[in-house]
């Protein structure tokens, strides 16, 4: 006997097959058992729904249409639902937490590319040379942005950084000075608005001081010892 409109509870479980559920037409619900039931819409569309009782109250909840989930995943679904009634809770109420935690949680990540457009709209106004704003840009989509312009700034580690930096060191030292700090400070204003936590892997002193050699003696190591005036020529 199917069990239309919320109408008794079932009183076995797995009642439902799958063939069953392929052929069911007319709308209503159909229990499965163990709260869980299959609901065919007026239109056709099936979907499965958890019933369950709390504080004198019936209450439903969405676990999916039956395009997405089978019948075996959705007694598996009813199945975690049970053990949130089973202690004490309201399964409502725990989605609804979850789904606010998920959407607290995508709002506090941001991109390295999102960081530093943030950080340059911040800081431009005082800025009064406009090269300079532009070099600040051009530098980060040149060497950064293809490595980590698309990571949350909460996963930028040291060996990212040393990524970007360790291929143009030797050879654009200057250009690979002025990134790093760049870097740096991008991922310290990060920090500060609560997007990333602890250490800043593209700190120099105590950090990158140990893993690229001194800027200063690779940009001296390209120049000739001076000759006495009399040999010059």
């Amino acid at each position: 006997m199917w069990v239309r409109s919320g109408v008794n509870v079932a009183r076995s479980i797995n009642r439902l097959s799958a063939v069953q559920v392929a052929k069911l037409k007319e709308p209503g619900y159909y229990a499965d058992g163990g709260n869980l039931y299959l609901q065919v819409a007026p239109g056709g569309s099936k979907s499965w729904i958890f019933r369950f009782t709390q504080d004198g109250k019936t209450r439903e909840m969405g676990l999916g249409g039956v395009a997405t989930f089978s019948l075996a995943e959705a007694r598996e679904r009813a199945a975690q639902q049970r053990k949130i009634l089973a202690d004490g809770q309201n399964p409502l109420a725990v989605k609804k937490e979850r789904e606010l935690e998920r959407r607290l949680a995508e709002a506090r990540v941001i991109t390295f590319d999102q960081a530093a457009a943030a950080y340059i709209e911040a800081h431009e106004p005082s800025w009064k040379n406009k090269k300079h704003v532009a070099q600040w840009r051009t530098t980060l989509k040149v060497y950064a942005s293809p490595v980590i312009g698309d990571l949350p700034v909460s996963q930028i580690d040291t060996a990212l950084v040393l990524r970007i930096l360790k291929p143009i060191w030797n050879e654009k030292t200057e250009t690979a000075t002025r990134l790093r700090g760049r870097i740096e400070r991008i991922l310290d204003w990060a920090k500060s608005q609560g997007y990333r936590s602890g250490d800043n892997p593209a700190a120099w002193v105590g950090h990158l001081d140990n893993s690229l050699p001194n800027p200063k003696k690779v940009a001296d190591a390209g120049h000739h010892a001076a000759l006495p005036w009399k040999e010059i020529g």
